[in-house]
């Protein structure tokens, strides 16, 4: 009796991880989009550090990233559980949120050219952009972090409890692991360009020319996938969260035609840029008045 009764908690128990393990990878089909946001934003916001200090700035944005996801599983699991109904505003503030940021940075780059910014020549200096870079990163992964959570939850959102901690700790920790781990990949891209120039080898030289060639065009490429992606995820998180308009925009795509796959980006991306802008004229309007106070 006692072998069969372990033998039977052994096959319960590699039933339920079977069963978690499919949830997770529908989860993460699920959040796929979400999560090449998350990437193309988190690589264009180390970008710029010089190169001995990359790897030190993604180590202390992933823990910030951890940190996140410590504070957001827990409390995505709580709060669908005693209010879901407060789920979507919450999500809202933070799409609005990432819209405001994504203007904001659109604003500062058309406002303060890179010639009309001297680059910090003081240790302080070079701290002080390291910092800003890191919290800008953390706080941007917030907003990811919290959709993928949310996405994640509502594809178990009718398994058990236990299955919903297990798939949502699973995702939580996949996506950490693997985003930081490309982000690091990508931003030490020219080390292995330059290494590879050194070899002997004439295919090694010639791939280490192109890999050299090819990361300065990648990163600005991903500078611009990393701002469109604010938008994106943001406006999108609007779009689906004002009634009926999610409905309107199914409705505007079916009458597209061939570029009807299009339309919904499209109509996130531009919902995101208006609110965003939206956001910013009320923010500077607001400083102006307590500034004259």
């Amino acid at each position: 009796m006692p072998g069969g009764s372990l033998l039977a908690l052994i096959d319960n128990i590699a039933g339920n991880l079977d069963s978690v393990a499919t949830m997770t990878k529908v989860a993460t089909k699920k959040t796929a989009g979400v999560l090449g946001d998350d990437l193309a934003l988190n690589a264009q916001q180390v970008s710029g550090v010089s190169p001995e200090r990359e790897l030190p700035v993604i180590w202390a944005v992933a823990k910030g990233s951890a940190k996140n996801k410590l504070i957001l599983a827990p409390a995505a699991l709580v709060l669908s559980a005693l209010a879901p109904w407060a789920v979507t505003p919450v999500l809202m503030f933070g799409g609005a949120f990432l819209c405001f940021e994504g203007v904001e940075k659109l604003a500062h780059k058309l406002l303060h050219p890179p010639h009309d910014e001297p680059p910090p020549d003081t240790v302080a200096g070079l701290d002080g952009l390291e910092q800003g870079k890191i919290r800008g990163a953390i706080r941007t992964d917030f907003v990811l972090s919290a959709e993928i959570i949310v996405i994640a939850l509502g594809t178990v959102a009718t398994a058990p409890i236990s299955k919903q901690i297990m798939v949502v700790c699973a995702i939580a920790a996949l996506m950490t692991v693997g985003v930081y781990g490309l982000v690091a990949s990508i931003v030490k891209l020219d080390d292995l360009g330059f290494a590879l120039q050194k070899r002997s080898s004439a295919a090694a030289r010639s791939a280490g020319n192109a890999i050299v060639r090819t990361v300065p065009s990648l990163m600005r490429a991903l500078s611009v996938a990393g701002t469109l992606a604010m938008f994106l995820v943001g406006g999108g998180i609007l779009t689906h969260g004002i009634p009926g308009l999610h409905h309107r925009i199914e409705g505007w795509a079916a009458a597209a035609g061939p570029v009807k796959v299009a339309v919904p980006s499209l109509v996130d991306v531009l919902v995101g840029v208006v609110a965003g802008a939206a956001l910013l004229a009320a923010w500077a309007g607001a400083r102006r008045v307590i500034g004259k106070r």
